[in-house]
């Protein structure tokens, strides 16, 4: 049986009056891709920030590799494991896509810089970024942003993978690509959490989907038997 690589437990973060997480508790086991959907505002982005430090909890905890990290900062949390992306890309612009790949190697992967050059050509590589690696990250399209995004977070060699709706824009066909890599992504050992809106990438790429709204989870599971409960439909499909 797999083991546990993350643990919350009793998530709370409020802002003023609004309570965006309400006592959140959940296991993430390795090697799985855990989906979270939810209609805007449900809280989604902010319970990646919450894991990944950028965003401080209320109160509950959270466990990585079995250690406590509730009160880490983010750049610590990133160095033992965990790395996310964000919906709007946010490289060095000025810098070219090697050079950022270098950087999250370097400093949130802890590598030497005679390890660091050939760590990143296998990156460029997995990602399909090498021809571009050259180019300032600014001047990247926008199929190459949400591709560097993703290769500058497994740049930091994670154990555990935030992905947030890597597909918004996408054509099918590009969204299909991104199913295809984060396949290779979990096939290469990492585990990884994705919120998107595009349902088929949930349907097709996830082992368990959780359901969010007002800062709860509604539903969890199967996709096929997340998407449909009742709850479910009713706040984000719109039944």
């Amino acid at each position: 049986m797999a083991d546990v690589l993350m643990r919350t437990e009793g998530l709370n973060k409020s802002f003023g009056a609004v309570s965006i997480a309400e006592d959140i508790s959940f296991d993430i086991i390795e090697g799985e891709v855990v989906g979270i959907i939810g209609p805007n505002g449900a809280g989604k982005t902010t319970l990646f920030g919450l894991l990944a430090g950028t965003v401080a909890l209320d109160s509950g905890s959270i466990a990585f590799a079995g250690r406590d990290v509730t009160k880490l900062p983010t750049h610590d949390r990133a160095r033992l494991g965990i790395a996310r992306t964000y919906q709007i890309p946010r490289p060095f612009t000025h810098m070219t896509v090697r050079e950022n790949l270098q950087v999250a190697a370097l400093f949130a992967g802890q590598l030497e810089q005679a390890e660091c050059d050939e760590w990143v050509d296998q990156v460029l590589e997995f990602t399909g970024l090498k021809k571009e690696h050259a180019m300032l990250a600014g001047r990247l399209p926008l199929l190459g942003r949400k591709r560097h995004e993703l290769a500058r977070a497994l740049a930091t060699r994670p154990s555990l993978l935030l992905i947030d709706e890597v597909a918004a824009g996408l054509t099918d066909a590009e969204v299909d690509d991104f199913i295809d890599l984060i396949g290779r992504i979990k096939r290469a050992g990492i585990t990884v959490i994705w919120i998107e809106h595009v349902m088929k990438t949930m349907l097709r790429a996830t082992d368990r989907l959780m359901a969010l709204s007002g800062g709860q989870i509604i539903a969890q599971g199967p996709p096929d038997h997340v998407i449909k409960t009742p709850e479910v439909q009713r706040v984000y499909l719109g039944a």
